[in-house]
């Protein structure tokens, strides 16, 4: 795979970059800065991001199907009209906590919009542990509970024949798996299918592509892996030149370029010395595999 190449293509410097969207109607790539406290829409055409502020952290964006976007912040699934820079909470979660947060988030292929919580961290992934939980916004705007005791919540996506949905719990150091009904939306059957080696670090944001293949961000591993979900093998490693991956997409106008944010955070002068690029948003290229487009919250 020598043709696989790694490019910054937007130096945003994110403390905490996460939750790469592309948004096919606007040509672009959406992003958060979790606490940057800002959503942004960077433009490969114009090399330029755009960015809304937000009074809490954010810390997932997704593609509403009827315009603008829905997104997580502090506690709240909220809406965004993005021209207005209005933010409407639509419910909240975990009020019997006063110290947690939504992390990342994704819609599943029906329409809700899956996303879980987690402590507030200390500093970058020191925290009280067992305090977040998994939710689902439904497209009447319910929410659902679907387990809580989780560390980070993080990564999520479902498999191409939609009857796996893909989760990671960062803290486990694992990608786990759930049967899945896409009817219904409930979840069961846990497992692991692939456990973390040392070097990987720990496993944060998540997409699949069009084989089926599972990638995986590692935060403070550099990297993103290619995880066959079938067989619980690494089928590849892609390195970057910043410690802090935090999460995964595929983008571009036939899905065929991988964008990859990171950050900042936690990163004293000399390290961030050694890596400039931190909290930059990467574009890889060459892969030889595309992604799907991302659902949109049908609510």
């Amino acid at each position: 795979m020598s043709s696989v190449r790694v490019e910054c293509v937007a130096r945003e410097g994110c403390r905490l970059g996460e939750s790469p969207v592309w948004d096919e109607k606007a040509g672009a790539l959406l992003f958060v800065d979790i606490t940057g406290r800002k959503v942004c829409r960077w433009s490969p055409d114009t090399r330029q991001a755009q960015a809304v502020p937000v009074d809490t952290p954010v810390s997932s964006v997704a593609l509403r199907k009827s315009g603008d976007y829905v997104i997580t912040l502090g506690t709240r699934f909220a809406a965004l009209k993005w021209k207005e820079e209005l933010v409407t909470t639509i419910i909240q979660v975990d009020k019997d906590k006063a110290n947690t947060r939504f992390n990342d988030g994704k819609v599943d292929p029906a329409g809700r919009y899956f996303a879980g919580t987690m402590a507030e961290e200390i500093r970058p992934a020191v925290l009280e542990r067992r305090q977040g939980s998994l939710y689902t916004l439904f497209p009447d705007l319910s929410v659902v509970k679907h387990f809580d005791q989780v560390d980070i919540s993080n990564g999520l996506d479902w498999s191409l024949d939609h009857r796996t949905f893909f989760y990671i719990d960062s803290l486990s150091y694992s990608v786990d798996a759930f049967d899945y009904d896409l009817q219904t939306g409930k979840i069961g059957n846990r497992r692991s299918i692939y456990k973390l080696e040392k070097e990987e670090s720990i496993p944060d944001g998540m997409c699949i592509d069009t084989e089926g293949k599972l990638w995986v961000a590692c935060y403070d591993g550099g990297r993103v892996i290619r995880l066959d979900p079938e067989t619980g093998k690494r089928l590849q490693t892609v390195k970057l030149p910043v410690d802090k991956t935090t999460s995964c997409c595929f983008g571009g106008k036939d899905y065929s370029e991988m964008y990859v944010t990171s950050a900042s955070d936690g990163m004293d002068k000399e390290w961030l010395s050694r890596q400039p690029q931190a909290g930059g948003i990467f574009k890889i290229t060459g892969l030889g595999v595309k992604g799907i487009p991302p659902y949109a919250f049908a609510g």
